[in-house]
């Protein structure tokens, strides 16, 4: 006879799902075009804060998709979230990957290019 609390259900306790981050605001308003050079600049580093090409390849795709598809990426890659709001998450291995608000979402004082 098994442990009875040895099984346990897929998404049980164990899995946060992806939510969007909360509201935020930038020290100073940014444009839409300074906000999207953040993200590159951030994405094109990422990999050397150490961590997985491929996790930091499927967190990029995650950040940058619908909540429902960014469910789907993280959970395929094995991506286990500290944070729902993908701000803190970790690989398989145990390595921690930290993603700003800024490639998740947008502030509120974002000023949109004319």
């Amino acid at each position: 006879m098994g442990c009875a609390g040895s099984s346990q259900s897929k998404g049980e306790d164990n899995t946060k799902k992806v939510r969007k981050p909360k509201l935020w605001k930038h020290p100073q308003s940014i444009t839409m075009s300074e906000l999207k050079r953040m993200r590159e600049e951030f994405w094109d580093t990422a990999p050397h804060y150490g961590g997985q090409k491929e996790i930091w390849d499927a967190l990029r795709a995650a950040a940058e998709s619908d909540v429902n598809l960014a469910q789907t990426i993280v959970d395929s890659a094995g991506i286990i979230l500290a944070n729902a709001d993908m701000t803190t998450c970790y690989d398989e291995r145990g390595a921690k990957y930290e993603l700003p608000k800024y490639v998740l979402s947008e502030p509120t004082n974002l000023i949109r290019d004319s």
